[in-house]
């Protein structure tokens, strides 16, 4: 049985105003996004028809109309419910992959998500639960609730020790999250991915994370929402000057990329951290990852400043990102299979 914490009783105020800010961009807005220093190659002649261009491909055992995937950021509230079976209504109707926010709270009180795998049935539901819970007592059970509750495809495990830090609920004690990790890959009946929230995934840890049976990482590196800058906004001037400093810490997604497309053979790498469009997720193709993914770039287009759930808005945006990709592939004279080397995921 996974009870209530006193951080589960006043999370669901926290969660509603982390969906705000993460609405709000904050990001490294002083700060050359990463993406535009990359250019494409251009072919004069690509040699190709427009309309026989196929973005399709697998991911989970599951077609994917192309390779993206909505990347888990809400849950836990009314709010977030309501916005999460409005992405996953959208994402099977797109034919992209769905991430969850944290499971923890929902779990904590007794707040089944299944409907979510009801309206999508098509797609893969990847859960969310954290790192730092799951090496706690009990970890394990809350890791099964959450796959059993989604039914789910996979679970994501979120690293996130620099929002932990600044949190001001937040916990500090990591030990043991990486035997946690290699317990649940042991355990649990689905694949582990593991994931940052804005800081990224080294190499030396992606290394860590493959040799302990982790198959599927989500890098989300520097550049997109930072959970970090959205913690700090919650808390007094005193507190938030002393974490200033290290709001911009942590990987260029830029610098992570190539390095684990040449290291880690058996990782299928979602590339997140500011994906912006079509091209920004051909660029993140092209630089290692195999499938890519936004948060605040959906939530925007989802939910209006008055907290209006536009689906077709959502579903608009969803199909510019797949339109504008295959205007790279036709640029570039590539077909996907072109761009993803690696063929963990499978056109």
């Amino acid at each position: 049985m996974i009870y209530p914490t006193k951080n589960d009783l006043i999370s669901s105020n926290r969660k509603d105003i982390h969906i705000d800010l993460a609405k709000s961009k904050i990001s490294r807005p002083h700060i050359e996004h990463p993406l535009d220093l990359i250019s494409l190659p251009h072919n004069a002649l690509p040699e190709m028809d427009f309309n026989d261009i196929d973005t399709s491909c697998s991911f989970l055992d599951k077609k994917l109309s192309f390779p993206f995937m909505i990347t888990g950021m809400t849950g836990g509230t009314e709010r977030g419910d309501n916005l999460n079976l409005a992405f996953a209504e959208v994402a099977n109707q797109s034919g992209v992959a769905l991430g969850l926010g944290s499971q923890r709270s929902s779990i904590a009180h007794g707040k089944s998500q299944n409907k979510i795998r009801k309206i999508a049935p098509n797609i893969p539901l990847i859960g969310n639960i954290g790192g730092v819970q799951l090496a706690q007592e009990n970890g394990l059970d809350l890791a099964k609730a959450a796959v059993d509750d989604l039914e789910a495809d996979a679970l994501a495990i979120h690293l996130n020790p620099l929002q932990e830090l600044i949190q001001i609920e937040g916990e500090r004690n990591w030990c043991g999250v990486l035997n946690a990790i290699e317990n649940a890959v042991k355990m649990l009946p689905c694949p582990i991915l593991v994931k940052e929230v804005g800081a990224g995934i080294s190499l030396p840890v992606a290394q860590k994370l493959q040799n302990v049976g982790v198959r599927y990482i989500d890098v989300a590196c520097l550049a997109g929402t930072s959970w970090a800058r959205i913690e700090a906004e919650r808390l007094p001037r005193k507190q938030r000057d002393l974490y200033a400093p290290f709001l911009d810490w942590g990987c260029l997604i830029t610098d992570i990329l190539p390095k684990m497309r040449q290291s880690l053979e058996n990782i299928t790498i979602i590339g997140s951290g500011g994906l912006r469009d079509g091209l920004d997720l051909a660029k993140l193709l092209w630089l290692g990852c195999h499938l890519g993914g936004g948060a605040s770039i959906i939530l925007n287009s989802l939910e209006t400043k008055r907290m209006e759930i536009r689906q077709e808005q959502l579903f608009n945006s969803l199909e510019t990102i797949k339109e504008q990709l295959s205007i790279a592939l036709f640029l570039t004279g590539m077909k996907l299979s072109d761009l993803i080397k690696n063929k963990l995921v499978k056109p």
